[in-house]
């Protein structure tokens, strides 16, 4: 395995927490700077720490991980844009008697970011288990820890992009927002159960 292989293995992992990012910048879209570091940074890291767990757990854990990981990620994010898009419908129903503003949804808290970095980055697990046989078989370009390293500041990095488009998108589209990040947290939910079914 290459270097090269590394960062795309890296840039595919992070695409679901990409997308997640963006809809918390377009649910939040007057979120700190210090607070996106801390949004992108919690979802580099698991995306650094899942491989070397992956890794050092070895084949054995693999076939759980297998198993379980598209249902638990299905789970959190089905959970969570789901909770996202009861609090729009209740807040537009709450517009119909007061005229409340629409979209106003509960600024990103640590549970719920938490959630989001496990559900995103669950999969990386499997890849720890990747690279365990890759460095069995070829050998790996530097140690495993490294590896992860590159996907977590690749996911950092892509992490910190997505909330910033979620933002300007946010200002355009707040009153939406909130619907339209339940449904992409489902969406994405969905593609990871059926992805882990037809694998």
């Amino acid at each position: 395995m290459q270097l090269y292989e590394i960062i795309l293995i890296g840039i595919a992992l992070s695409m679901d927490a990409f997308a997640v990012g963006m809809t918390n910048g377009m649910s939040e879209p007057k979120m700190r700077v210090l607070k996106m570091f801390c949004v992108a940074g919690a979802y580099a890291l698991f995306q650094f720490l899942m491989p070397v767990l992956g890794y050092y757990c070895g084949y054995a854990f693999s076939a759980l991980v297998k198993k379980i990981a598209p249902w638990l990620s299905f789970a959190l994010l089905g959970f969570l844009g789901g909770k996202m898009i009861f609090d729009f419908v209740k807040s537009a129903a709450a517009k119909k008697k007061s005229e409340a503003p629409i979209g106003n949804s509960k600024p990103l808290g640590a549970g719920k970011l938490l959630a989001q970095a496990v559900a995103t980055s669950i999969d990386a697990l499997a890849v720890g288990v990747t690279l365990l046989a890759e460095e069995t078989a070829e050998g790996l370009p530097m140690h495993v820890v490294f590896c992860a390293l590159v996907i977590g500041a690749i996911t950092l990095l892509l992490s910190l992009v997505a909330l910033l488009l979620g933002k300007k998108i946010g200002d355009r589209f707040s009153d939406k927002a909130e619907l339209l990040g339940g449904v992409i947290l489902l969406a994405i939910g969905i593609k990871i159960l059926i992805e882990g079914l037809v694998a």
